[in-house]
């Protein structure tokens, strides 16, 4: 009988643990939730309290069989899955479902994978906490109940294979709300005066020095009236006033922290960073990365402090103790921190080193001295108005945490870099102006959400946890009512006067404004079924009442609530709302928007969301001719298609010619803009549009793709035509029957025989399956 049996929920934390116990100890993961709410079921009796209705899934039954066995020859079973609500909720389903007994069962915690945390771990267990997996089960109830009932309500009225979820459908709303800000946003135009003048510098060379004019004009007028009293004004310094300025560093990451500066200076998504750093940390090599805590260890803060004044000196150092102020942070986890601080940089794949770089960095600078700087503000008179022009410069007198790490911010500032040291200058000196310019500059729209930027208003309002806001921004993402996607800036012209040699010139330039990148998009759908949702279930898309939900969590994991009291009530309300909802009759689909009269026929045209997205539809199903449907071009919206747009979509699809004696159309189908020719499909590239691609343009195409099959294929057998050895992404294999095997290696594929091929089949049926390398998947909120 083997001693110890330890069950995490991940294999590579399995194999990190490992290392640090003795041969007394056997590891074991349960690869995430052993058990779950059935996939295609409600699983939840309502008549019964709002019970959950649990099933292990097919693709774990083998798993638990063998933890059965294992757990049932072990003196003491370990449960060492994350302390975190689903952590805790992991461990009470492999308790229940192992049938495990409370006098050989011990439940251990520990927020970083090192020797002395497991086996402080193992010197103070405890039971299992009851109260944190009511609040699980609470969260994943409450959310199959959204999911299950509202989504029929979606399918009948919006579209079918639609759905939807708590977090989900509030994150949508804000990315569709601020689509609309930016839709219905006017620009103001200002005009912005920069002067810069002259004084005398070193053996009388004539230095620069810019200011900005403390007023904006909202008129041409106005600046020019500006500038032609400029002509006959004097400029003096009118007043210089000196201040330190101290900045301070950040405060250690925090799961939404993390996920937003690693998007910002990294690039990463925000699933990226969290798969990245769930490797980091089942390698032992970070502390425990979803938290909204922001405090350290001391142990921490010392092995910090160590290393500043190793390094650095001890004029670098400042302790600082961090207090968590985010809405309804929970866990007492510490912030996310290497686990050995003194270790600067890991032997790890690429992804992991730089996230990890981040992490060590941020977290010294953040026990680091302030950045203290001097600033200067010169006020500069203008003889005959009452504005004033300001300069303003910065000097580094101590670069304190900057030595090691900047905070990167989300938007860049429209203001221009003020970090210059300003001239020697002089109170009540004269000054030379060289030129004053006269800007048009213009009032800038929202900016669309970011995925780091979502998370952050997202923690802003209380929606959602640590958790739950990579699964969010994914599903959303995967449901298509959001895509990330970059929008092409807009020619604008602006206007410049300039004042120089006494003499005035007016210039019209162009630039482009607008242009984004890796921004979050509503899509169509997302719009529409937004709508909808704020429309009849108000509650659900409302802010404060997805925080105040969130709230709730919180008290039943306190032991403060009862998580079927919560229920109850919701659901209550929630039910009634559905039903009425269902029974609605509309007359006209969701989202339908009627554009105009079609010339030809005489019909109604109008815009709507079908069976495979946006489409235009000519006629009514009541007319005695059929509805004519065309599906939207990408780029084009349901909420700004024009009529004449619309009607050309029906010249698809449309012949562009012949080619080898038969004719070639382009047109647009259930996945996209195709070609067809000799009664073969050729997508579309995104660089075309079907309405304007040529035939010669379509040739070029065709003759790519079939340069691209002939590549492809390696060989093929007319005894066997449903087997090939075909090229891939990541090189040779064998496709038959609809399956693909791999090529061992060392095999030459153009050389191997029919015989060949089907023996490399036939022992690749045979090996038993092997799990792929994963991280535990917790339930997406």
């Amino acid at each position: 009988m083997q001693k110890n049996l330890v069950i995490v929920e991940s294999p590579a934390k399995a194999k990190t643990i490992e290392k640090f116990l003795g041969k007394d100890f056997k590891v074991l993961s349960s690869y995430g939730h052993i058990r779950d709410l059935k996939k295609k079921d409600f699983s939840i009796d309502i008549e019964h309290n709002y019970t959950p209705i649990y099933e292990i899934p097919a693709d774990k039954k083998k798993l638990v069989e063998t933890l059965k066995e294992e757990a049932a020859k072990a003196e003491t079973v370990w449960l060492a899955s994350d302390e975190d609500r689903e952590g805790e909720a992991i461990a009470w389903h492999l308790y229940e479902v192992l049938k495990l007994k409370p006098e050989n069962t011990k439940r251990i915690v520990f927020h970083e994978i090192t020797k002395s945390a497991i086996l402080n771990a193992i010197e103070h267990p405890r039971s299992i906490d009851l109260d944190r997996v009511d609040a699980q089960q609470a969260r994943r109830v409450l959310d199959r109940i959204v999911g299950f009932e509202l989504s029929p309500v979606l399918w009948k009225k919006v579209k079918p294979a639609l759905s939807a979820g708590r977090v989900q459908s509030v994150a949508v709303r804000l990315i569709v709300e601020r689509e609309r800000e930016i839709q219905n946003f006017v620009p103001e135009a200002a005009y912005r005066v920069i002067a810069t003048f002259l004084i005398p510098g070193e053996k009388n060379v004539p230095v620069e020095l810019n200011a900005e004019l403390n007023k904006r004009f909202k008129t041409k007028e106005e600046a020019l009236a500006f500038l032609e009293q400029c002509k006959n004004a004097n400029f003096s310094i009118e007043d210089i006033a000196v201040k330190p300025v101290h900045k301070s560093p950040a405060a250690p990451f925090t799961t939404s922290t993390l996920q937003q500066e690693a998007a910002r200076k990294l690039g990463f998504s925000v699933s990226q960073t969290m798969l990245v750093a769930q490797r980091l940390y089942e390698s032992g090599f970070i502390t425990y990365m979803r938290t909204d805590s922001m405090n350290l260890s001391s142990l921490a803060i010392n092995t910090a402090k160590d290393e500043i004044i190793s390094t650095l000196g001890e004029k670098y150092l400042k302790i600082r103790n961090y207090h968590t102020k985010s809405k309804g942070a929970q866990e007492a986890h510490e912030a996310i921190r290497p686990t050995y601080i003194n270790n600067h940089e890991i032997d790890a794949p690429s992804q992991e080193r730089r996230l990890y770089e981040l992490i060590w960095k941020r977290t010294i600078a953040s026990q680091m001295s302030d950045a203290e700087l001097e600033k200067t503000t010169a006020t500069i008179k203008i003889s005959n108005r009452a504005e004033k022009f300001v300069a303003i410069g910065e000097v580094l007198k101590f670069d304190g945490f900057l030595r090691v790490y900047l905070e990167s911010q989300d938007e860049e500032s429209d203001t221009e870099n003020n970090s210059k040291m300003l001239p020697p200058i002089h109170i009540n000196e004269n000054l030379t102006i060289s030129e004053i310019e006269a800007t048009e500059r213009f009032t800038q729209r929202p900016a669309r959400y970011t995925e780091a930027s979502l998370v952050r208003k997202l923690e802003e309002l209380g929606i959602g946890r640590p958790s739950t806001y990579a699964p969010t921004i994914s599903t959303i993402q995967q449901r298509e009512y959001i895509e990330k996607g970059d929008r092409e800036g807009k020619e604008r012209s602006y206007n410049i006067l300039t004042l120089k040699n006494n003499q005035i010139t007016d210039k019209t330039k162009t630039e482009i404004t607008g242009t984004e990148k890796a921004k979050l998009l509503p899509t169509d759908i997302g719009i529409v079924v937004t709508d909808f949702l704020t429309e009849f279930f108000p509650d659900i898309l409302n802010y404060n009442f997805t925080a105040n939900v969130e709230e709730k969590f919180d008290h039943i994991a306190e032991g403060k609530l009862e998580w079927t009291n919560a229920i109850d009530n919701f659901y209550k309300l929630f039910h009634p709302v559905v039903e009425e909802a269902k029974s609605l009759r509309m007359e006209h689909k969701v989202g339908e928007r009627i554009l105009g009269t079609d010339p030809k026929s005489g019909r109604p045209v109008s815009v709507k969301i079908g069976r495979f997205g946006p489409l235009v539809q000519i006629g009514t199903p009541e007319d005695e001719e059929k509805p004519l449907f065309a599906s939207l071009l990408k780029g084009q919206s349901m909420s700004s298609i024009t009529l004449d747009e619309a009607l050309r979509l029906f010249d698809l699809p449309r012949t562009l010619g012949d080619f080898e004696n038969k004719p070639v159309t382009v047109g647009i189908g259930k996945f996209g803009p195709y070609i067809r020719h000799d009664n073969k499909y050729v997508s579309l590239p995104k660089t075309y549009e079907p309405l304007s691609v040529t035939l010669e343009e379509a040739i070029d195409i065709i003759r790519q793709k079939r340069e691209q099959e002939s590549q492809r294929l390696i060989k093929s057998f007319t005894e066997e035509p449903d087997l090939e050895i075909l090229n891939g992404r990541y090189g040779a294999y064998i496709a038959y029957k609809k399956k693909n095997y791999k090529i061992p290696k060392g095999s030459e594929p153009a050389s191997l025989s029919l015989e060949a091929c089907l023996q490399i089949i036939k022992e690749s049926e045979e090996k038993p399956a092997t799990k792929k390398r994963t991280t535990s998947k917790k339930s997406a909120k």
